[in-house]
């Protein structure tokens, strides 16, 4: 860093300068510095005074050694005793959080004790223990029949590899819990994790020359398995594919056998483990899958690389009150730390610059990583302390994405887990994949503005070697002494892809003039005028070039669906090879979260009500006509109070709903029209709700007329709600309803919506499914909210009875609505009880 003081040397910059970007000590700070320093020095003179005093006297040198060994054990005895009075005063301030802590890190107990939503399925497992030694019969003819010659082939050494002994034991795997997902999942498909553990007794032997045995005696791999059932169709078998793959690579120790016990050794053992994950990594985990078709109309290649769910943008910002790692003087001064971060998402990895001596390290970074599934894959991040020998860990966190998802954008602080304190900025961004080409805009900043996916397929008819090129441009494609000479083997293949300087690389087939790959890639593009996608097919011993090619990515702009799958003409290669590949280019189009629906605090007409009902009653009486077409929205994007709940609930309560009894409050137009929630319960922006505010409610414009004149009970609602304080969630259970409003002669399709205000967002609405023709439904649907149990006392649960087919253009499909105030309630006991609907603006009849 550059300083004025080289112009005046010796006056006051140039001392300035000396400090660079570090901070200047003060006077103080160096007389601190300098009385440690002494006191470490007398407390080393002190130390070392006996043992010259036992020189001097010519005493032995045991007495030396017993004192140090008493002072050591005084020493240890000493922190003992302190770590023992710790912990008893921490475990009395945190009991819970204590208990909570060591249930899970010592019982180890099963995922679905700790998540509600994952489910014990112990009728899989008794399917998998009945089927194992059958899926033992496969893999052996897996092993023999396609591993056993892909070895063979892939290496002069390993001519005569051979399994002498293939047996994967007794003991099947185990499904520890399962979790399906129906929201987050598209209404053709089914998904399910399962968190797989297997502690197998697998036998397996293999020659690989006459005295060199190697082999495998039992298996531990533990991770996350994905199954995702899809497309569901209307014939059997139903499903038209199975996919299967990890999220994020498994866990794996492995007891070897034979001349491979050397792998069991520490300095090996990780390497060897280590590899066999890149191999598994590289057959099922994300990007790459498994793939099954049951029917003949599925494509492969959409099911085993289907396009990315999206791009996330992640803006790695700054942090703060990072722990200080370095030290000074045998740890007598405590320095600072020299922080850079790790970023991982699936197989790819990313790390930030280093900043030197900071505890608020400032990066400004911006990565982009391709999401395949959301949720599920995660954003992890790691903090280090940058050090010669070994860096020091300062905390991490991870985040699903199907949270960015979800909210489009998020910038806040995550704290920093496995350390005391810390936290970290991040900024991440949701980018839908789009096929519209006026969508696409370049980045000023140089980040990508769209994401180009290549599927290799095959290649046919390659050339064995150079030579063999140079031979056919030299003779011709006949030449009767090209086809004399040609005598090498069937070539080792693979296909380098490239944009730039951002490279990607395929596995290699063995032996093979028509090799298959079957591999998908992603790569970003910043400029598709420009750029280009380079092909390259190599041989693998040599690594000399057996064909290329070159494709724009303008070419794909002017595309239907910009999508181009067919087979190319090799160039630099023979004269009928070819490759097959399929490349999609798709527009990174940024989402913005959608607005969140807020009452109107109350207005200055709605604070003067009381004033105009006692005054004249011209305002009163005004008809609903009159009312404007352009009147105030009833919503509004931010107010002073959004983050105000008890403001939220007030406006809320009294505009909404009113007095369900029949209050004269809802008669007057200026409370109707300006402050009244929308009702609409599929969208909250949707036309209707719009049209819906304009009108005064207190006349039931919107409700069928059949409903406005009913002047009995709209009917009855049983719910139970109560609060589980060991899984510390919210549970509302709609049990049924009876005699409700009949909206057609065969009754009524019913359902229940329910917000637990003040959320009242598309995302937080829960509903029940659908009773059709009926006015006395049995629902028994349960449904749970992530809140402590002081927050819930602070709540209102907001319940609403719907009809299901709307009766006449634009009517409300509300049947009936209640409002429970959860203080009101013995949560911790539980409640059980009838309550009657009620409309706003309509009048209940006694």
């Amino acid at each position: 860093m550059a300083f004025t003081g080289r112009a005046h040397p010796g006056g006051p910059a140039e001392g300035a300068g000396l400090g660079g970007s570090s901070e200047q000590l003060s006077s103080s700070a160096v007389n601190r510095i300098i009385m440690e320093f002494v006191i470490y020095c007398g407390r080393a003179a002190f130390l070392c005074y006996p043992v010259y005093l036992t020189g001097y006297w010519g005493l032995s040198i045991s007495w030396v050694l017993l004192c140090l060994v008493m002072v050591t054990w005084w020493r240890k005895n000493r922190q003992f005793k302190d770590h023992r009075i710790g912990t008893a005063i921490d475990f009395v301030d945190n009991e819970d959080t204590v208990i909570n802590r060591e249930l899970k890190s010592a019982l180890q107990m099963a995922s679905w004790v700790h998540f509600p939503d994952v489910e014990k399925v112990d009728w899989v497992n008794k399917v998998l223990q009945q089927a194992w030694p059958f899926f033992g019969m496969f893999m052996e003819k897996l092993l023999k029949e396609n591993i056993q010659p892909a070895v063979r082939q892939s290496s002069p050494a390993l001519k005569m590899f051979t399994f002498t002994k293939v047996h994967f034991g007794h003991i099947p795997p185990r499904i520890t819990g399962m979790r399906a997902y129906t929201q987050e999942a598209d209404q053709k498909e089914v998904i399910l994790d399962m968190n797989i553990c297997y502690d197998g007794d697998v036998d397996i032997d293999a020659e690989v020359n006459a005295p060199i045995v190697a082999g495998v005696k039992g298996l531990k791999l533990k991770g996350m398995l994905r199954v995702i059932l899809e497309p569901l169709i209307g014939q059997v078998p139903l499903v038209g594919g199975v996919t299967i793959f990890f999220i994020r690579p498994p866990t794996l120790e492995i007891n070897w056998t034979g001349m491979t016990n050397l792998l069991d050794s520490p300095a090996f053992s990780s390497l060897s483990e280590e590899t066999i994950i890149d191999i598994i990594s590289s057959l099922m985990v994300l990007p790459n899958r498994m793939c099954f078709p049951l029917i003949d109309q599925v494509k492969v290649d959409q099911m085993r690389f289907p396009l990315p769910r999206g791009v996330v943008r992640v803006h790695l910002l700054e942090a703060k009150d990072l722990l200080a790692k370095d030290t000074y003087m045998m740890g007598l001064v405590k320095g600072k730390s020299d922080p850079y971060a790790k970023l991982r998402v699936g197989n790819r990895n990313v790390k930030s610059k280093t900043i030197k001596e900071s505890l608020d390290p400032k990066w400004n970074e911006v990565y982009e990583f391709v999401v395949h599934e959301a949720p599920g894959q995660e954003l992890e991040v790691e903090l280090y302390d940058e050090d010669t020998d070994k860096d020091d860990f300062l905390g991490g966190y991870h985040l699903d994405f199907g949270e960015v998802k979800r909210e489009k954008e998020i910038d806040q602080w995550f704290p920093l887990e496995g350390v005391q304190n810390g936290e970290v900025h991040l900024k991440l961004q949701w980018f839908s994949l789009q096929a519209d080409p006026s969508l696409l805009r370049q980045s000023a900043d140089g980040l990508a503005c769209a994401m180009l996916a290549v599927y290799l397929d095959n290649a046919s008819n390659l050339p064995k070697d150079h030579k063999e090129i140079q031979d056919h441009h030299k003779h011709g494609k006949h030449s009767k002494e090209a086809r004399l000479t040609r005598k090498t083997a069937n070539p080792n293949s693979f296909v380098e892809l490239a944009i730039n300087n951002e490279v990607r690389k395929s596995k290699v087939v063995y032996a093979s003039k028509d090799p298959v790959w079957e591999e998908g890639f992603t790569f970003f593009v910043h400029d598709v005028k420009t750029q280009q996608l380079s092909v390259k097919v190599i041989e693998h011993e040599k690594k000399s070039p057996l064909g290329s090619l070159n494709l724009p990515l303008s070419r794909l702009l002017s595309i239907s669906n910009m999508t181009l799958d067919q087979r190319f003409q090799l160039e630099r290669s023979g004269a009928s090879s070819q490759i097959k590949l399929k490349a999609t280019l798709r527009v990174l189009a940024l989402e913005k979260p959608a607005p969140k629906i807020l009452v109107n605090p109350p207005s200055q007409a709605t604070k003067q009500k009381p004033q105009t009902n006692q005054g004249s009653s011209s305002t009163a009486s005004t008809p609903p006509s009159t009312i404007p077409a352009n009147n105030t929205p009833v919503t509004q994007a931010s107010s002073p109070n959004a983050n105000s709940h008890d403001g939220l609930n007030e406006n809320y309560i009294s505009h909404r709903r009113g007095s369900f009894r029949g209050s004269d409050d809802w008669r007057s137009p200026l409370a109707s029209t300006a402050n009244i929630r929308r009702y609409d319960s599929h969208s909250l922006l949707s036309d209707n709700s719009i049209a819906s505010s304009r009108f005064d409610v207190s006349e039931g414009a919107l409700y069928p007329e059949a409903l406005r004149r009913h002047e009995g009970s709209l009917g009855e609602i049983q719910l139970t709600v109560r609060y589980a304080n060991l899984r510390r969630k919210l549970i509302v259970v709609i049990n049924a309803c009876r005699n409700l409003f009949p909206c057609s002669d065969n009754g009524t399709d019913s359902y229940v919506r329910l917000y637990l205000l003040p959320d009242q967002t598309w995302r937080h609405r829960k509903r029940t499914q659908v009773k059709r023709r009926t006015v006395n439904p049995v629902f028994n649907d349960k449904f749970e909210y992530d809140v402590s149990l002081e927050e819930a006392q602070t709540r209102k649960l907001d319940v609403s009875v719907k009809n299901n087919k709307m009766l006449i253009t634009r009517e409300r499909k509300d049947i009936g609505m209640v409002m429970i105030d959860l203080s009101q309630l013995d949560l911790a006991k539980g409640s059980t009880e009838w309550y009657e609907l009620t409309l706003p603006g309509l009048k209940k009849s006694s």
